[in-house]
Order: structure tokens, then C-alpha cells, then sequence
């Protein structure tokens, strides 16, 4: 049986074609994709042409149609929705989301609620992973089993990351304080940002400083590109402190540690795709099973909110488009999401 999907070629763009349906690994779900969101990394792939006869994507929702024979009893079962994220868009490693089909790790699936929206759900993937990542494994912060309260800075909190970031820091009792343009205050406001200022005013950092007394320690930089790194460095107090980065960019200030974050190592295995080289690392495939399921729960209970999605017309045909209008940065607060079914 074959399958739609969106496939890189050698000049760095994708064209749509057909593909043999995947066949499911011991420790793999089969889904059938109903909604795949747009990352950052699907092009940035292509630009480097590590997509080349990979089908691109890393972001997926939809329903479980076929079970590995190594998955535990009970950890899935058919039919299910499910939504997570994929090592997608490699060629000769990893085939992605952008397809009728995906293959994805069994106990790496968040469950879904029958009341959220695949479009919505598909949302959830490589942002919200990122956010766990970022927030308990990189910074060590406090879980939502333990809360602490003092203030962290998410520098681009309307970024979907940032919004997922946000929601999780107060999950586990912390002082959010955010930027963002001015029209997205608001929307962070209501996913329970503390303190929310303008990353355009020139004085944004001092601001910033003076609201938490000198005395932020902890930053996540979900921008990372231009001056950010160093606003955000001037934003802590005069202790230093510890900045989450997610581009490989350092804080130029000596007394902050500046820490790249790629989420990329929560499978548990090495990670070896130009730029990076990664080694493999056991004990964050063990943290992503917990995030799991702390999402699965806080979807469950309403208290996670997906963000917003721009879903676009033709579904998977018109791709290359939505890449461009990406990467040219007029994507803001919100997903693009391709809904399957509206493919032609």
C-alpha cells in the first residue's frame, strides 16, 4: 500500500509523491496522520540538504493503526489518539510526519482527550517536549511534585515553545516573568504569566532586573538569534546565572552559563546530524516517558492549552510555501498545520 508524503530533493525543497506505507518496528506505533505541524528544523533540514529522499516533518496527531510486538501490554492500544514528535526529515535515518503515515516511538505518545482537536493536538510535539526538556532536565527546576516559587525568564514567550514553557513553569509554582510585541500580552496573561514586558523598549533588560530586585538566576532564551542572548543576560540579577538556549549561542556575560538545548536527545539515542553531533543518552528517553505522561494528564484535566494553529489550505500541497513564509519569520504565536485529508 502506498502513502502521500512530502519528500526532500536535492535542491533543497520537497515535492509531493508516493511512498510505500511504513511498516511497524517492535518498539513503534503505527499512526495514521490526521494533522503534522511545522518546526523551525523542517527547513533548516532542507537548506542543508539533509532531507534529500527523507520524508520531512516532525510533528504529528492521529490514530493508532498498528502496535510494535515489543510495545508492553498496556502502554497503547488501537485506535487511540495520539499526538508527540519524530526524528523527521533524515535521509537515510528518519522519515517524518508530513505523510499519510507515521511511525512513532510507542511510550513517546502523549494520549489525547476526545474533546482536542487533532489540528490543535499536532501542535504539541517538538514545543511542548522542548518545554519539559528545557524547564526539568536542562535547568533542573523544580517538578510539579515539588513547586517552588521564585522568578524564571522566558525570553519569546509568544513563541509556541515559550507559551508551552510558561504553562508548565507554573505547573510547577514558579514566577513567570515573559516578552513578547505588545499584542500577544494578553494570550501569555492568560496561560498565567506573571509579569509580561515588551521585548521592543530599549530598556526592556533593566525593566526586567528592577522587577525581580536583582535577583533572576534562571532564563530560557526561546529565540536565541540577533541580540537576544544579550538582553536576556542583562536581564539577571548581579549574581549571574543560568541561561537555556535553543540555537548554539552563548550569553556574553562571564558569570551566566549558557547551556544549548536540542531536543532531539530525548529518544535516548545519539544524535548525529550536521551540525551536531550528539551522544546518546538513556536517562532522557526515561524523563520524556514521565513528561508524557504529566501532559497526558494536564490535557485530561483542561489545564494544558495547545496553541494557537494557522491550519493552511491544500493540506500537503503546497508545503514548500508555508516553509518560506516560515523561515522569512511571519509566523507569530502561533503553528502552521497541515491537515491531511485536504491534500488533493
Amino acid at each position: 500500500m502506498s502513502m502521500k508524503a512530502c519528500i526532500g530533493t536535492e535542491d533543497g525543497k520537497v515535492t509531493l509523491g508516493s511512498l510505500p506505507k511504513p511498516q511497524v518496528g517492535p518498539k513503534q506505533i503505527l499512526v495514521k496522520v490526521f494533522a503534522a505541524a511545522q518546526n523551525p528544523p523542517d527547513w533548516y533540514l532542507l537548506e542543508r540538504r539533509t532531507s534529500t529522499g527523507a520524508v520531512i516533518g516532525c510533528d504529528f496527531a492521529g490514530i493508532v493503526e498498528e502496535i510494535g510486538s515489543d510495545v508492553p501490554a498496556g502502554v497503547r492500544k488501537k485506535g487511540e489518539r495520539v499526538a508527540g514528535m519524530i526524528r523527521g526529515g533524515v535521509k537515510d535515518q528518519w522519515h517524518g510526519t508530513f505523510a499519510e503515515y507515521c511511525l512513532a516511538d510507542a511510550e513517546l505518545a502523549v494520549s489525547l482527550p476526545d474533546n482536542l482537536g487533532f489540528e490543535e493536538a499536532s501542535s504539541l510535539g517538538m514545543a511542548a517536549f522542548t518545554a519539559c526538556q528545557v524547564l526539568w532536565q536542562n535547568q533542573k527546576l523544580p517538578t510539579p511534585e515539588k513547586p517552588q516559587s521564585f522568578p524564571i525568564l522566558i525570553w519569546g514567550g509568544s513563541s509556541t515553545v515559550g507559551q508551552y514553557t510558561i504553562q508548565l513553569a507554573k505547573l510547577s509554582g514558579l514566577q513567570v516573568i515573559t516578552t513578547a510585541s505588545s499584542k500577544n500580552h494578553d494570550l501569555l496573561k492568560s496561560l498565567g504569566a506573571d509579569a509580561v514586558f515588551d521585548y521592543r523598549e530599549q530598556d526592556v533588560s533593566l525593566k526586567i532586573r528592577e522587577f525581580t530586585e536583582n535577583k533572576l538566576a534562571y532564563a530560557i532564551d526561546c529565540v536565541s538569534e540577533g541580540d537576544t542572548p544579550k538582553h536576556v543576560g542583562d536581564s539577571l540579577g548581579e549574581d549571574g546565572g543560568h541561561v537555556t538556549v535553543l540555537l548554539p549561542v552563548q550569553v556574553p556575560r562571564e558569570d551566566v552559563t549558557s547551556e544549548f538545548n536540542l531536543v532531539m536527545t530525548l529518544f535516548g539515542e545519539a544524535y548525529i546530524v550536521p551540525p551536531h553531533s550528539l551522544p546518546a543518552h538513556p536517562e532522557h528517553y526515561d524523563l520524556a516517558k514521565k513528561w508524557v505522561k504529566l501532559m497526558s494528564e494536564q490535557l485530561a484535566s483542561g489545564y494544558l492549552k495547545t496553541v494557537p494553529v494557522k491550519v493552511v489550505p491544500n493540506g500537503l500541497a503546497d508545503v514548500m510555501k508555508w516553509l518560506e513564509y516560515h523561515r522569512l519569520g511571519k509566523v507569530s504565536a502561533e503553528k502552521i498545520v497541515y491537515r491531511i485529508s485536504d491534500t488533493p
